[in-house]
């Protein structure tokens, strides 16, 4: 299957990517913006193709068509964005997801390293790394021999204690997955914690990272999913990790693929989207279209995602 999706995305792609492309690409990878006086920067780790379907496996195929329909997306596949987010904050450079890494390589997704530096991002300055869960396309990129080189012997990588025990004996009985994710994310789970168990700051349910900047357990799409909380001058961001996808605006009761527990998911969804809505703060997401920055609205039973205007 992971073959199929490879297949898939140099098919449906326009423009060749390559595996170390230029600085001066013509797509954008990167956005900056301030919450108060905290940095925020988002970086595109590219797109993953996925079918259709795993944008909602509970919804009726005819519904889910013509909600691809509605917005202009092809029928039997789905671009997936890719964003992981960098915070400084009281001297420490945070590093938000690490992306999808190249251990299932990809043909428009694992370009997180490259895009980093071009934004001028050195990862030896990486002091903090705080992982939402521990799927694939989160923590592949510091799987990377290159990455692994140049990264702080005093790295801390700051994820919830749910999530550690998970992986351990982790259960796929209520994903929707395509054949051959269950095995890779399994891998990839296990090679990580072996690598990198020893920089590991737990949490149960919150930890403050950096002044400001604050990771709260949310659980749902994986028992330890959390979300990162930027705060600073009165302004507020909320990274939703994968709690948050484009099609949970209209419908907050699709469930995701890859959610391991779908019913908290949803319930933690709209708990986030009616928080967000309530104190008017911005939102970012994993696998929202770059750079997903903008707000939510309520929208009757649901809601809409207002995208922030661009800041040149």
């Amino acid at each position: 299957m992971i073959q199929m999706i490879r297949d898939t995305q140099q098919t449906n792609t326009s423009l060749h990517y390559d595996a170390h492309p230029a600085r001066d690409e013509l797509v954008p990878s990167r956005y900056a913006l301030k919450v108060g006086e905290i940095e925020v920067l988002v970086v595109s780790d590219g797109v993953l193709t996925l079918p259709g379907a795993m944008l909602a496996h509970n919804a009726e195929p005819a519904v889910r068509a013509a909600w691809l329909e509605e917005n202009f997306l092809p029928p039997d596949a789905f671009d997936w964005a890719l964003n992981a987010v960098v915070v400084k904050s009281g001297g420490r450079t945070i590093l938000v997801d690490a992306g999808m890494g190249e251990e299932f390589p990809l043909p428009r997704a694992g370009q997180l390293p490259h895009r980093l530096e071009a934004a001028g991002i050195d990862l030896s300055t990486v002091t903090d790394v705080v992982l939402t869960h521990m799927h694939m396309d989160h923590i592949g990129g510091l799987l990377i021999d290159c990455v692994k080189e140049v990264l702080r012997p005093d790295l801390r990588i700051h994820v919830a204690a749910a999530e550690v025990e998970f992986w351990k004996a982790p259960d796929f009985s209520r994903v929707s997955m395509p054949e051959g994710f269950p095995d890779a994310l399994r891998q990839s789970a296990k090679r990580f914690l072996k690598e990198y168990r020893s920089k590991f700051r737990t949490f149960e349910d919150e930890c403050e990272v950096a002044p400001g900047v604050k990771v709260c357990r949310t659980g749902g799409h994986t028992p330890g999913h959390s979300v990162v909380r930027v705060a600073s001058g009165g302004e507020r961001l909320t990274f939703a990790g994968d709690l948050v996808f484009t099609v949970g605006f209209e419908h907050p009761e699709w469930h995701n693929g890859f959610e391991h527990d779908p019913e908290e998911a949803a319930r933690a969804r709209v708990r986030l989207l009616r928080e967000l809505a309530a104190n008017r703060e911005l939102l970012v997401a994993t696998h929202m279209p770059f750079p997903s920055v903008g707000h939510v609205a309520v929208d009757g039973d649901a809601f809409r995602f207002v995208p922030a205007f661009w800041d040149y």
